[in-house]
């Protein structure tokens, strides 16, 4: 069973993470996950450029590693770059000591990124937990380190390749609201369903009079 929309009850027992912002206008908070990817990545900023629409990726640290010129691109585009962890890890399975280790390791990549593009501006720590798994003193530390723990509102499953898109598609747009964060992924395993969600989703939201907006 697919979870296209998280329910509130969930949001409401975890309010230490961000689940979605506040609602001023018609404004959507597009991101994508576990890139960066050469060629998928790259054919998500063009559908982005054809709308002048800028998102935020939530990028794994090994992926920054092999293809740090596509995260350069992202930036100089106007886009986000937020921490994914290194190595894609879930946070209940692992101990904090190791965990908070993979985070650094993606926050010193991301670095390297900001520096290499001379961009000296402070950037906000921004970190999306894999799988949105974190254990509470997990977030805890986090949070005194001054991460933003970002969660999702509407999520598109196009990681599933089994994934009945039509069902998906349709879900995103009639749960869209003022300050909704959507996910989708720039990855090998969501590409296929991703190429039929996204061009379609973004003419449906903009459509509607909807805006988009980095974190």
């Amino acid at each position: 069973m697919h979870f296209f929309k998280v329910p509130s009850t969930i949001q409401w027992l975890i309010p230490s993470c961000t689940w979605r912002k506040d609602g001023r206008g018609k404004v959507i908070y597009l991101t994508f996950d576990d890139g960066p990817h050469p060629e998928i990545t790259a054919w998500v900023m063009d559908e982005l450029r054809k709308h002048q629409i800028k998102a935020t990726f939530f990028c794994v640290g090994d992926n920054l590693k092999k293809y740090p010129e596509v995260a350069k691109k992202l930036l100089t585009e106007g886009h986000q770059i937020g921490n994914h962890t290194m190595h894609h890890i879930k946070g209940w399975k692992h101990k904090n000591i190791d965990y908070l280790k993979d985070i650094e390791d993606c926050e010193t990549e991301i670095r390297k990124i900001h520096e290499q593009l001379n961009d000296e501006k402070a950037q906000p720590r921004l970190f999306r937990p894999p799988y949105g798994q974190i254990k509470p003193s997990q977030i805890k530390r986090l949070r005194t380190k001054g991460y933003e723990i970002i969660q999702w509102s509407d999520l598109s499953c196009d990681y599933d390749k089994r994934l009945n898109c039509e069902k998906s598609l349709s879900a995103l747009v009639k749960n869209a609201k003022p300050g909704s964060i959507v996910v989708f992924h720039d990855s090998e395993k969501a590409e296929n369903q991703l190429k039929k969600m996204l061009p379609r989703y973004l003419k449906a939201l903009l459509a509607d009079g909807y805006t988009f907006q980095t974190l």
